[in-house]
């Protein structure tokens, strides 16, 4: 059952990280998705007015020059390179605000927060093919700089013209420039505007595997439980039917005394043994049983003696208390104690059992010492697991379900006491219980 019950939960524990890695990458996949669809938007937005700006070549507001006429005055050396960076770098300031202004106004329904860079990435002068810059010039470009553009647009246009020479008026020049222009966008704020836009979805997928998780929780919460219920129902049929053997037998020992003759200690003996059936058969139903604990009296010492002498007529049991009044211990548990412990002794073959019950001013203390067979040191640590026994040569002759001393170590734990254990192989074994109390 709970070898079951593990791999159930390593199942669930496999598919639950199978859906969190499929919910984890359709996310990401939808993130990556939207993304692209609004930097689409974006750039459908502006491109007809970026592309009007490049129509109009790129200088809007330097000394009413074209863009041609610059090209043709650098490449005939009439401005240094200097001077000729300088013209287009004074035009992107001068644009600058404009060009913010419209970007943003553009977006502020959206909440995009978008940044825009128009560059010349290569002026080619065709007749050579001779390449006059050696890095882009920015023609155009907003307050929000681009750090790394989310979409680029590229273009190609020329600019031609013809001129005649001065001094040989018969002599045409051909000046024919190839541009070449790039165009970055990038949103600034696209993470937080994507996971703005997918704040439904995100929750929706949230929600469903915290349920499944919840629900996963519970489950194994009722599968604890009912395991719990399981096992304390398993511990009460064991200690039950372990308990009924002693008084069975000795009620058959007391049945066949009373055919052959009658004494006066026949019928005390059956009548306690029918009231430790009554008692167990209580046990059963302890949750429907409201009756107090009833605490163990002097002479109850003594008939639980007297009773296994009866039961083991060939065993010698030396008994010793000096018990004088109540103690705060409940009967059928002390009982249980001092029964299973001396029936231990008789099962692995002790012939005197020595009992001794001592009453200290705040603890019980309960000896009970045999000379069987002894039990080997290596097994001394394993005698009080459930269902243990011992691994003697006569293991499938001995009689018993390895619960005695199980139930005894349980009693004990349950008074919060202290069981020692001494033996010898072929010399005999003595146990010591400890049980404090207050008055």
């Amino acid at each position: 059952m709970i070898s079951k019950s593990k791999n159930l939960i390593t199942l669930f524990a496999t598919l639950f990280l199978l859906l969190l890695g499929i919910q984890g990458y359709f996310m990401y996949k939808t993130y990556q998705v939207k993304e692209r669809e609004i930097y689409r938007e974006v750039h459908k937005t502006l491109t007809e007015y970026t592309d009007h700006l490049e129509d109009k070549g790129g200088m809007k507001r330097v000394h009413d020059d074209t863009v041609q006429a610059i090209l043709v005055r650098f490449k005939n050396k009439e401005i240094t390179h200097d001077e000729f960076l300088n013209l287009f770098d004074k035009n992107r300031i001068a644009t600058e605000k404009e060009f913010s202004k419209y970007v943003d106004d553009q977006f502020k329904a959206e909440g995009y927060e978008v940044a825009v860079k128009i560059e010349y990435s290569s002026i080619i002068f065709n007749p050579t093919k001779t390449n006059l810059i050696t890095k882009p010039i920015v023609i155009y470009e907003t307050k929000k700089k681009v750090k790394k553009a989310g979409i680029l647009n590229t273009g190609t246009w020329e600019t031609t013209s013809k001129s005649t020479d001065t001094d040989d008026k018969t002599l045409t020049r051909n000046d024919s420039f190839s541009l070449k222009s790039t165009t970055g966008y990038e949103i600034l704020n696209i993470k937080t505007v994507v996971f703005r836009e997918l704040t439904l979805l995100i929750l929706c997928c949230i929600a469903l595997l915290a349920s499944v998780l919840i629900l996963y929780i519970f489950t194994i919460k009722n599968l604890i439980k009912q395991q719990k219920q399981i096992e304390v129902l398993h511990t009460i049929v064991d200690n039950i039917s372990h308990e009924f053997k002693t008084p069975i037998a000795t009620l058959k020992i007391a049945s066949k005394t009373l055919k052959k003759n009658l004494n006066a200690e026949t019928l005390p003996l059956i009548d306690r043994q029918v009231n430790r059936l009554e008692n167990l058969l209580l046990q059963l139903h302890k949750d429907e049983n409201t009756a107090e604990t009833i605490f163990i009296q002097p002479e109850d010492w003594d008939f639980f003696i007297h009773d296994l002498a009866f039961t083991y007529p060939e065993h010698a049991f030396k008994f010793q208390n000096d018990i004088e009044k109540e103690m705060p211990f409940d009967k059928n548990l002390m009982e249980t104690i001092v029964k299973n412990l001396c029936e231990n002794s008789v099962k692995y073959g002790a012939s005197e059992i020595d009992i001794n019950i001592i009453g200290q001013e705040k603890h019980l203390e309960i000896n009970i010492s045999d000379n069987g067979e002894g039990i080997a040191k290596n097994e001394q640590k394993s005698i009080f697991e459930k269902f243990y026994r011992i691994q003697s040569n006569n293991i499938h002759n001995t009689k018993g379900l390895g619960l005695g001393l199980y139930f005894v170590q349980k009693i004990v734990s349950k008074y919060h006491g202290k069981i020692d254990v001494k033996s010898d192989i072929n010399i005999g074994t003595q146990f010591k219980i400890n049980l404090p109390y207050e008055h």
